[in-house]
């Protein structure tokens, strides 16, 4: 008979570790946090030193009960939610309404659920941490101060249903920033001349380097054609070739943000969809003979330590894989990136090095799989040998020009043989060929490629940069950026274009009123100071109620001000020329989550909606009447339809071309990544590219 009880989150987390412990433990499952503030209201005495008035979360009742039930059943309760600051606190909560003696060792903390972590767990439980717990309430509280005292203000004077949130903000002022930028980005003009050469047969390519002796940028055409003029006649001739030898080091493996970043990159996943394999993954997967397994180490870390004896197990398969020259003549260190990284668990890692992706391909899903697969692979690269590049730099004199071409060329792949990472950019480090080359060679010139570009303005946020600047900037930790980025776009502050965030009017509105009333909310450096004193919180050296103090001083004078000086905004509505086809009134534009839409100035009387529709300029592929317009879904998430809906239903994600197919006549729809554009047919395997200005993707 079971003498223990063991609460853990999710129920694949409880089967897994039901397996490890046998049949001398129950283990059952919170379902996540079973107590909370209330919602419809603050929930916090500021008087009484912040105290917090926490209720049972709607529907945990039954949950609660069953606990209660299975704890009186037993001579020991153990607390194994996961090893962070919600977990604490979800333990504290679970020790509060169990009445577990909170000076027991009833807590039980792994990185990674697997049997030899488990057990060697159990062997050494501890007390429940209350700076941690602290630091996790203090979070709650002082997001639960912004948002409750926030938000009615703006109810009142700008709009019912706003609302206002701590770390959000500054992600959308980011955003905001960005969209101003980018608007008041004036294009400057530059040239570049390409000389396609040869040697031999082989053909390669040189940019334009100097001219008289002098590096000269290009600004405009009468440049661009005096050196034209001057090497029109011009021999080409090798006047200097550099080769070096170059290592290139693998990336360190993977935190939480870096993980986010390139599952963003290389699988296309949006930062909630990575957590929530990443969770599966880490809870367990079932391998069939082996049973269920934890297959990676916790998921919301900012550290990039890795243990002795992964690193040693890595060794092993590495040096038997691909040989011992692959493998470093010491274990691989990486340091923190951040002063305020924290190091309580291990960088992201398979619990096995030995368990390669191929092997665990049957189990899972194609998304666990290849998540899993993303995880292994780059772990291992962290763990193998730089890889030796041969590079060559070459001048090429022709009359008073100089033209440079530069190459490279992998001697050794170390590490890229299993894992190359990517980068925001879309660039490519591609190696790009040169042929033997020698001074004094004499090359042939094939032609001489003379183009105008135009700078481009800095790119707008992808989740993977947005991601990468809050961490920079030091704005939330890991376990706040998935949510963060859900919160803003369900608030409607934001939508989704191409997969970059623009800032709707809604966001702009909420931004204008923050930043005159309410500036520290939304400065960088003092939210980053906040996270950096929940940190010391964390970490036993700061109190939370000092903290929630000095930040509550100053953000009730604000609120006070506010009171009295914000000014109620009246969003009049803007009449639009369409009629409502119910009722006859002109229909006006109203302010929405994701924009603006027609609405009849009739309400309540007509409640009629629908959304504002862009005409295309393409006719509808199916019924051959409609016109394509684009839409949003109710998710923000543009697509193109037949304006003749509901009578022809075409519908696609990707915007159609007004021209067809020149192979089999049909449609031809836009795809794009971060190497461009190109036209794909729908039916057949005709591909073009999309010619676009130059720079497109450049770096921010």
């Amino acid at each position: 008979m079971a003498d223990s009880l063991v609460i853990v989150e999710s129920p694949a987390k409880a089967k897994t570790i039901g397996k490890y412990l046998g049949s001398k433990y129950i283990v059952k499952a919170s379902m996540g946090h079973v107590r909370d503030l209330p919602k419809s209201q603050m929930g916090v005495e500021v008087e009484n030193d912040f105290s917090p008035k926490y209720i049972t979360i709607r529907g945990k009742g039954s949950v609660l009960k069953e606990l209660k039930d299975a704890s009186k059943k037993v001579k020991k309760i153990y607390l194994a939610a996961d090893p962070d600051r919600e977990g604490e606190a979800i333990a504290w909560h679970l020790a509060h309404v169990l009445d577990v003696d909170q000076t027991e060792t009833c807590r039980v903390v792994f990185n990674e659920i697997t049997k030899q972590a488990v057990k060697d767990a159990f062997k050494t439980p501890r007390k429940i941490n209350m700076d941690l717990v602290n630091a996790q309430q203090a979070r709650r509280i002082l997001d639960r101060l912004v948002g409750y005292k926030i938000s009615p203000l703006l109810w009142k004077k700008v709009k019912k249903g706003l609302s206002a949130g701590r770390v959000q903000s500054v992600a959308v002022k980011i955003i905001l920033d960005r969209e101003n930028e980018i608007s008041a980005f004036v294009p400057e003009e530059y040239w570049s001349i390409t000389a396609k050469l040869k040697t031999g047969g082989t053909p390669f390519e040189a940019k334009f380097h100097q001219y008289k002796g002098e590096k000269l940028e290009l600004g405009n055409e009468e440049q661009v054609k005096e050196i034209l003029k001057s090497i029109e006649r011009a021999e080409y001739t090798v006047a200097d070739v550099k080769e070096k030898e170059r290592l290139r080091h693998p990336a360190a493996p993977f935190t939480t943000s870096s993980l986010q970043q390139e599952a963003a990159r290389k699988l296309n996943f949006r930062a909630a969809k990575t957590m929530s394999v990443a969770q599966q993954l880490y809870e367990g997967v079932d391998l069939g003979k082996e049973g269920t397994v934890g297959l990676i180490t916790y998921m919301r870390t900012d550290s990039t330590r890795i243990a002795a004896s992964a690193q040693e197990e890595a060794k092993e398969y590495i040096q038997e894989k691909f040989g011992a020259d692959f493998v470093p003549e010491s274990p691989r260190q990486y340091s923190k990136k951040a002063t305020n990284a924290q190091d309580a668990h291990e960088a992201v890692r398979p619990t096995s090095a030995l368990r390669d992706p191929e092997s665990v391909k049957a189990f899972t899903s194609r998304d666990q799989y290849r998540l899993y697969k993303l995880i292994w692979e780059r772990f291992m690269a962290s763990q193998m040998a730089s890889a030796v590049l041969d590079t060559m730099s070459v001048d090429i004199a022709a009359g008073d020009a100089v033209f440079r071409a530069v190459g490279s060329k992998v001697r050794f792949p170390g590490f890229m043989k299993v894992y190359v990472e990517s980068n925001d950019d879309g660039t490519s480090e591609d190696d790009k060929f040169l042929p033997p080359l020698h001074t004094g060679d004499k090359l042939a010139l094939e032609e001489i490629d003379p183009k105008q570009h135009f700078t481009q303005p800095p790119p707008r946020y992808t989740e993977a940069r947005l991601v990468k600047t809050l961490e920079e900037l030091g704005i939330g930790r890991p376990s706040t950026y998935a949510p963060t980025l859900e919160t803003i776009q369900k608030r409607g502050y934001v939508a989704i274009e191409e997969k970059k965030f623009v800032p709707t009017e809604l966001g702009e509105l909420i931004i204008e009123q923050m930043e005159q009333f309410f500036p520290e909310i939304l400065d960088v450096e003092f939210t980053a100071h906040m996270e950096d004193d929940l940190d010391h919180v964390e970490e036993g050296s700061e109190d939370w109620v000092k903290v929630l103090s000095e930040f509550y001083e100053t953000f009730e004078k604000r609120l006070e001000v506010a009171e009295e000086e914000m000014k109620e905004i009246e969003i009049a509505d803007e009449i639009s020329d369409e009629i409502c086809e119910k009722c006859g009134r002109h229909m006006v534009y109203k302010l929405g989550r994701f924009g603006k839409f027609l609405a009849c100035s009739g309400f309540p009387d007509c409640r009629n909606t629908k959304p504002i529709i862009k005409d295309i300029g393409v006719t509808c592929p199916k019924c051959k009447e409609g016109h394509v317009v684009e839409r949003r879904s109710k998710k923000g998430r543009v697509f193109y339809g037949c304006n003749r809906y509901p009578e022809c239903d075409f519908v696609s994600w990707d915007k159609p071309s007004p021209k067809p197919c020149p192979k089999c006549g049909s449609l031809l729809v836009e795809k794009r990544n971060k190497q461009g554009g190109k036209l794909q047919c729908t039916s057949c395997d005709y591909v073009e590219p999309i010619e676009e200005h130059d720079d497109e993707t450049a770096a921010e």
